[in-house]
Order: structure tokens, then C-alpha cells, then sequence
């Protein structure tokens, strides 16, 4: 059985970018979230694998969302996912409980590294 992923970025087009990536190395996307309060709504409805989640976003950041979901499910497998130079919130995801981070622009390598460790 292919593994379920909920794809949260506040920008359509880096979901676009990692929804194509993911389908076409075999991943199921359950769902898609633009903010972190989303995403902590869209975890609970469809209890993902796994979470790819943006750090900056409006209402709710990655952040606050990946603690909320932690506290949901304390064995959630997210991933984070950081623009050049968010190294500082980066380190605060990973205390928080993310097991990796990618940085954008994506590598389909990389993401599709990222997600099979993580999940393995």
C-alpha cells in the first residue's frame, strides 16, 4: 500500500511542485493545506503517513502547526520545508519533533530521500 501524505505550503504552486513529485515516485497526496491551522485540521480528518510542512505561512506557522499535530499524534512524521536562510527556524522545527527538512527550491532527489528515510 502506497504511503499517505498531506502536502501544507501557503504558496499552490510548491504544492503543485511536490503533489507531482510525490505521485509519480508512488505516494498517495491526501490532502493539501495553505496554512498551519489547515493542516492541523486536514491531519486529524485524514491521519497522514506523513506531513510536508512549510515553515512561513499565514494564520498558523509550520512551527506552531507541527506541535499541534505532535500533540495529536506524539509519532507524526513531518517534514519541514524552509527557503534559503530560515536555518535558525529550521533548528526550532527539528526540537519540536520534525524528523527532516528540505529546502526549497525543491530536488525531486531530495525530497523523495527525505520522505523514504523518514518513513522507513
Amino acid at each position: 500500500m502506497s504511503k499517505r501524505i498531506l502536502i501544507v505550503d501557503d504558496a499552490a504552486f510548491m504544492r503543485m511542485m511536490i503533489k507531482d513529485i510525490l505521485t509519480k515516485n508512488g505516494y498517495d497526496v491526501v490532502g493539501e493545506a495553505a496554512d498551519g491551522m489547515q493542516a492541523v485540521e486536514k491531519y486529524k480528518e485524514h491521519h497522514p503517513d506523513l506531513v510536508t510542512m512549510d515553515i512561513t505561512m499565514p494564520e498558523m506557522d509550520g512551527i506552531t502547526a507541527l506541535k499541534e499535530i505532535k500533540e495529536i499524534n506524539p509519532n507524526a512524521k513531518v517534514i519541514m520545508c524552509s527557503a534559503m536562510g530560515q536555518q535558525a527556524m529550521v533548528i526550532d522545527a527539528i526540537q519540536a519533533g520534525a524528523k527532516d527538512f528540505i529546502v526549497k527550491p525543491f530536488q525531486a532527489d531530495r525530497v523523495i530521500e527525505a520522505i523514504h528515510k523518514t518513513l522507513s
